[in-house]
């Protein structure tokens, strides 16, 4: 299904007209109902880039250095992005969109138990690596090979992406929710690995 897809070529992020640090941290809030007005692509660049873009191209241990932090450098977190014509890998080091199925998978990305219509035009789908936690070119710690300790350091590295996600909507007038998802059915769509689990969501759009 993926040569149905084109890969989507993002504009350069910009620094467009925004709330100050300050004012976009009083505004940050959850809003559940969004419509489904499509973000413009400048609009969608820079909500990626701000996610987890790089930021510098000499990090920590000779690696790109990315706008959201993670255990040992490893950059585990993939963002993946459910839009309405398909799903899409976000390609930080190249900032693109790489094709990955075809067809509207937004609805997979709410917990059906939540019984939500959220028709959000974007949907950030995360996704932890453990092989990059394993393999890591950073400080290989001996925790990063425990699966417990692994848990603890993809959870807190999601909710750092996802809070530079809800500081960006804050600041740029936008709705934004972090939500559950459905993990399964997920998994099997975007034709995930083993060592590739679904974490969380997070739904971006204008509010109604």
């Amino acid at each position: 299904m993926t040569n149905l897809l084109l890969t989507k070529e993002l504009p350069p992020h910009s620094e467009v007209s925004a709330l100050s640090f300050y004012e976009a941290v009083a505004q940050r809030r959850t809003v559940r109902e969004i419509a489904a007005t499509p973000l413009s692509p400048a609009q969608l660049s820079s909500l990626l880039w701000v996610a987890c873009g790089v930021n510098r191209t000499s990090g920590p241990d000779g690696l790109p250095g990315r706008t959201a932090a993670s255990a040992s450098n490893s950059q585990e977190i993939d963002l993946y992005v459910a839009l309405e014509d398909g799903a899409f890998l976000y390609n930080a080091a190249a900032h693109r969109l790489d094709p990955v199925a075809a067809g509207d998978l937004r609805t997979a990305a709410i917990n059906p138990h939540q019984k939500v219509d959220c028709k959000a035009p974007v949907q950030l789908i995360y996704v932890a690596d453990l092989h990059r936690l394993t393999h890591t070119k950073g400080f290989a710690e001996p925790g990063l090979h425990d699966p417990e300790i692994q848990k603890s350091y993809y959870f807190v590295d999601t909710g750092i992406i996802a809070g530079n996600v809800y500081l960006f909507a804050a600041a740029h007038g936008l709705a934004c929710w972090f939500h559950n998802c459905d993990k399964s059915m997920l998994t099997k769509a975007l034709a995930l690995r083993p060592d590739q689990k679904v974490l969380f969501a997070q739904s971006v759009g204008f509010a109604l």
